[in-house]
């Protein structure tokens, strides 16, 4: 079982493709998607990896090779002898931007998508304090005020939204604590903070499935030949990212350690992980074109 449990909310800074190898559909590289529901997501294993490669550029400055090991377990010649106390969750998506008529872009997510983070905070032991809002009719938006209209309407993308004005301000308050608990603390992010609660936007749930597997963001790509420069033979394909500013979460579940010759508990193994001073990390593919950069902020977790 474990002992300690926080939840890590990841911001995308720059487009994030966390391939899942080829296709055969219209987008060659497409990213890695949930099964049953299309919405998009970060592999576990791909993340914990990520923070493991993180921590141990560190140098030991803030771990040392037998904290890195007790944390995320040994090298792989020695993975037999005793697993990592950090167990790394799926990076899910919370929060989906967007572009809007009426100020630029819209924070989007339906009410499936916020029980099922009110479910997975329970696991983590994060309080979440505000009620998931009932789902808008299929041709309505739910949301808290008047930053998002467009005359009558809300226009996301080419579709457009009858508003439906939250009087309970039920998408204020989610919001409200989203800045509050999601969005980094930092200065650089004062202006995010502010604006999340006035353009978060609640659809309906097949809606919001449709943006989410049709409104990525779509790269091409080519390979020029070094002679002529021109694009080589087949050498044409397309690559499908998430988007600047989406919203993603993890929960992050630690044991005691199982290594033998190095004890630490379940809450001090999550300090250490708090205490990197990870304010970002960089995830996916094309680290050299400077995408995957996502920003880090842990929240609560019963300790």
């Amino acid at each position: 079982m474990f002992q300690a449990t926080r939840m890590l909310f990841l911001y995308v800074e720059t487009p994030l493709h966390a391939g899942s190898g080829r296709s055969l559909g219209a987008v060659d590289l497409p990213i890695q998607r949930e099964r049953a529901t299309g919405y998009p997501m970060v592999q576990s294993s791909g993340l914990k990896g990520c923070l493991r490669a993180a921590a141990g550029e560190l140098n030991g400055a803030k771990l040392t090779k037998d904290e890195l090991f007790t944390i995320f377990g040994p090298e792989t010649a020695d993975a037999s002898a005793y697993a990592g106390a950090l167990a790394v969750g799926d990076a899910r998506l919370l929060l989906f931007p967007v572009r809007s008529l009426a100020g630029v872009f819209a924070w989007t997510t339906s009410a499936h998508v916020l029980a099922r983070f009110k479910r997975e905070a329970a696991l983590a032991n994060l309080n979440v304090p505000w009620n998931v809002p009932p789902e808008p009719a299929q041709d309505a938006a739910r949301v808290s005020g008047t930053s998002l209209k467009a005359g009558d309407s809300i226009v996301l993308e080419e579709f457009s939204f009858t508003p439906q004005l939250d009087s309970a301000n039920l998408v204020g308050d989610i919001g409200k604590w989203l800045a509050d608990h999601a969005l980094p603390q930092t200065a650089e992010y004062e202006y995010w903070r502010r604006e999340l609660p006035k353009r978060l936007c609640v659809l309906p749930e097949d809606v919001f499935r449709d943006f989410v597997m049709y409104a990525t963001e779509v790269q091409t790509h080519v390979r020029l030949d070094p002679a002529t420069k021109t694009v080589q033979t087949g050498a044409l394909w397309t690559t499908e990212s998430l988007p600047v500013d989406t919203l993603l979460y993890a929960p992050l579940l630690a044991s005691d350690s199982r290594n033998k010759s190095k004890t630490m508990k379940a809450n001090d193994i999550l300090n250490k992980i708090a205490n990197l001073g990870l304010a970002r990390l960089q995830l996916g593919g094309d680290e050299t074109t400077g995408q995957g950069m996502v920003s880090l902020q842990m929240a609560g977790g019963k300790q």
